[in-house]
């Protein structure tokens, strides 16, 4: 049995089967099984990913921004984990349902500000970085929108939330548990 291929050559993650048995609804046997608890096995290495975003909160750059930026590289990498985080944060910061239904396809809609547009464009560029690049016109639109110690900590989040997308579905982490803003008050805790 071969594996379905995305349009950039990645293999598709195989979506669960759930069939109705009488009034239930029963997942099939591949139920997604986390593979490695990443908050246990090596609290450095989280403690570091933390230190990344500890860095971007001091920036100061609108949490709003940062929550369509988030969800917009997981929706790309096809991280569930991390799309369930940040669509419930997002929501908990006043994010609408209709902006964040429309975020995949952000070009065609009106629902986001010339600054929003700019951050998710080079969201995009950078995280599809081996395919594009990053054009010298996109920079310059971000440029436009953003100082220069704005778009580090911009580009700086985009890593961030790469590498979030990346440890999490190796580690496969499940989703769905997510409590909105326990992160955040992780941090403040700290």
């Amino acid at each position: 049995m071969t594996e379905a291929v995305s349009d950039n050559g990645v293999p598709r993650r195989r979506r669960h089967k759930i069939v109705c048995d009488s009034s239930w609804f029963v997942e099939a046997k591949d139920i997604m099984k986390t593979r490695i608890d990443l908050m246990h096995v090596n609290p450095g290495v989280i403690r570091a990913m933390l230190g990344l975003e500890r860095q971007i909160r001091q920036a100061g750059l609108d949490h709003g921004l940062l929550d369509l930026v988030r969800m917009r590289a997981s929706q790309i990498n096809g991280c569930a984990y991390c799309l369930d985080m940040h669509s419930k944060d997002a929501r908990a910061n006043g994010e609408t349902e209709q902006r964040l239904y429309g975020l995949d396809a952000w070009r065609e809609t009106p629902y986001y500000s010339a600054r929003e547009r700019a951050a998710l464009e080079w969201t995009e560029a950078l995280t599809l970085v081996s395919e594009t690049r990053v054009p010298d016109d996109v920079y310059e639109r971000v440029r436009e929108q953003f100082s220069e110690d704005e778009l580090v900590h911009l580009s700086l989040a985009i890593v961030s939330i790469n590498g979030w997308n990346r440890l999490n579905i190796a580690a496969r982490t499940v989703p769905g548990d997510y409590v909105a803003d326990s992160h955040a008050k992780l941090h403040a805790a700290r």
